[in-house]
């Protein structure tokens, strides 16, 4: 979101993105005789153009897979919470969008006038009505979802809004990024919960206590994969801080070295079981405290080989399918990494952000199948020709 789980989930995975100039530039609007007439239908589209762009509404595609590759590192189908979570999820994700642009709308005014609020097509007030609905919103739906939920929901909330107000122009920013795309993935493991059995417990107390244990061990299987999200995501907020700028070539190459490493972790052939709260599944999760991609993802990849136990459902197809989707990652984002290793111009390295965010599709895919899921894996390409389509209409970034 703009502020977290993209680019916060909100820009999409990057932050704030100078590729978005290339695509959205132009002068401020100012009225016009010949403008649209307000309440004309030409009027109703101007508008809704300029929300679509304040919600970088393209990039809505890269969050459904978080919570499918979390219920699938838990262990678990996708059920009816995991449809409230996705929701929940989504809403927070635009809410981070809304929240961006009216905490940026001095910078843009300079950098980007072609945005809805430096524009004048949207006001900041309501901006920032929009981020606060939705994050209500997000929150409302994350209760529905369960209690489990909802405290991830509301850590997730907090960590969008901390980056877009606080966080996002400091040291801490990318590992702000990270955690939200991670928080996002755990999400979809809390929230999938077990079907009812016989013999279970039927009165209050004892079902939320079994519920909460049954979604911290979840919460603890799914870890290897929420970090190995983050360790992607925090590898494409470091390049998109010099986007605009340029940078030496050791920029693009530290971030190629991070997705070869999250490419032959995510082709694992493991599938997390859900542990108890060990010391290597604790380390998988923290390395994203760190601003140096190539180092984070050493350290995740030697985590994730120490969490993980053998498959417990390693057919041949499945082994097949991760490493297929694993490749599939790997060659969209490595490619634009490398052309701005090459020439690290900010032309180049904008190319190497949108790759990075393109590339979230396939890793969910591929950390999906790795746990076991490969059918839904592949599913989620789907979502790809669809992102694709609607990004040449409304940036991401």
């Amino acid at each position: 979101m703009s502020g977290p789980v993209a680019g916060s989930v909100g820009d999409s995975v990057t932050g704030r993105t100078g590729a978005a100039g290339l695509l959205e530039g132009g002068p401020a609007r100012t009225a016009h005789p010949s403008g649209p007439v307000p309440g004309s239908s030409s009027s109703l589209r101007a508008t809704g153009r300029a929300w679509a762009e304040l919600l970088r509404v393209s990039a809505l595609f890269t969050v459904p897979g978080d919570l499918l590759a979390g219920a699938a590192a838990g262990g678990r189908r996708p059920d009816h919470r995991t449809l409230l979570a996705t929701c929940s999820s989504l809403c927070l994700y635009e809410a981070g969008m809304a929240l961006n642009d009216w905490a940026d709308r001095g910078i843009d005014a300079v950098e980007r006038p072609g945005r809805p609020l430096p524009s004048g097509r949207i006001g900041p007030p309501a901006a920032f009505a929009a981020a606060s609905g939705l994050t209500a919103a997000g929150l409302a739906l994350a209760a529905a979802a369960g209690r489990p939920a909802l405290l991830t929901g509301t850590a997730l909330a907090a960590t969008v809004w901390a980056y877009d107000l606080y966080l996002k122009n400091t040291a801490a920013g990318p590992a702000a990024m990270a955690c939200a795309r991670a928080l996002d993935l755990l999400q979809g493991a809390v929230a999938t919960g077990p079907r009812k059995t016989a013999g279970a417990p039927t009165t209050a107390g004892p079902l939320r206590q079994a519920a909460g244990a049954g979604a911290r061990r979840r919460a603890f299987a799914a870890l290897p994969s929420a970090a190995l999200l983050g360790a992607h995501t925090l590898a494409v907020t470091t390049v998109s801080r010099r986007e605009a700028q340029g940078s030496s070539a050791g920029l693009p190459l530290a971030g190629l070295a991070a997705v070869a490493a999250v490419a032959r972790a995510g082709a694992d052939r493991s599938r997390t079981a859900a542990p108890s709260p060990a010391p290597a599944p604790r380390r998988a999760g923290t390395v994203l405290a760190t601003s140096h991609p190539a180092g984070t993802v050493r350290r995740l990849s030697r985590a994730v080989s120490a969490a993980l136990p053998r498959a417990v459902r390693d057919t041949p197809a499945t082994t097949a399918v991760t490493a297929a989707l694993a490749a599939g990652y790997a060659a969209t984002a490595a490619r634009p990494l490398l052309q701005a290793a090459l020439n690290p111009s900010p032309y180049f390295l904008q190319r190497a952000v949108g790759g990075g965010i393109r590339a979230m599709i396939p890793l969910q895919a591929a950390l999906t199948a790795r746990a076991g899921a490969p059918g839904t894996g592949a599913a989620l390409l789907a979502l790809i020709p669809a992102a694709r389509r609607l990004s040449r209409k409304v940036s991401p970034t």
